[in-house]
């Protein structure tokens, strides 16, 4: 069982080119695990965690509707955004500037092997974050993700959530709203969802920018505790 979570942050990168990537390590983590059970060997399967922020970029799940994004791709290039349909679960997202994402590659042979325990860690971690800040974010029943004021007029997302799983490797994420541009949010119906606002971290503590690195740090270490993971850093590896 393997523990060490090697962490890489991509910085400002198109989503197709970290898609992509999600894709050769999620498949060299899945093609080990297949090796290991084929030939009857215990060879260690890696666990992966990437940072990045993307360009303005709207992206659809396997099972989400089209009719949730609320303008045409001449508006969508208008606005410097593209659009993509992917292999995750969930319905539309936006991705941009401001917005920390996630993406846990992990073998949960590793750690534990279920999706929805995964799901309720991840969601804690960004709870547990957003407290730091005085925040006290809480799970919407039957809605994944990170809600503040649930069950209430004023109910408002800041983080989106969204995991595809093959044989326990994950890929996919999260995306915490930290300085994003909330304007973006309205040419969709954020993860099919009618009638709840979106906010990001700055907007709810008044200022005009948070500091990006502290909350990644902030995610890691309470990442960490509840995975019970040893990270380090790829490069340092």
């Amino acid at each position: 069982m393997n523990k060490k979570v090697l962490v890489q942050d991509l910085g400002l990168k198109d989503y197709k080119e970290t898609w992509d990537y999600q894709e050769q390590l999620f498949k060299e983590t899945l093609d080990l695990k297949i090796r290991n059970r084929r030939e009857v060997l215990d060879l260690v399967t890696p666990n992966h965690f990437l940072y990045v922020e993307h360009p303005h970029v709207y992206t659809l799940g396997k099972s989400g509707d089209i009719s949730n994004l609320l303008v045409d791709e001449k508006v969508l290039a208008a606005k410097g955004a593209t659009f993509y349909k992917i292999n995750r679960g969930g319905d539309i997202t936006y991705h941009g500037p401001g917005q920390i994402v996630g993406y846990p590659i992990l073998d949960l042979d590793n750690f534990f092997t279920d999706i929805h325990k995964y799901l309720r860690f991840l969601e804690e971690m960004v709870i547990l974050t957003i407290a730091e800040y005085g925040l006290n974010a809480e799970r919407s029943p039957g809605e994944t993700g990170v809600w503040l004021d649930v069950g209430t007029p004023f109910a408002r997302k800041i983080c989106a959530m969204g995991v595809r799983a093959s044989r326990w490797v994950t890929m996919h994420g999260f995306a915490l709203n930290v300085n994003a541009d909330l304007g973006y949010f309205d040419m969709m119906i954020p993860c099919g969802i009618k009638g709840k606002a979106v906010t990001s971290l700055n907007v709810e503590l008044g200022k005009k920018e948070i500091d990006m690195v502290e909350v990644k740090q902030k995610l890691l270490k309470h990442f960490q505790v509840l995975f019970e993971a040893e990270v380090k850093d790829k490069t340092e590896a």
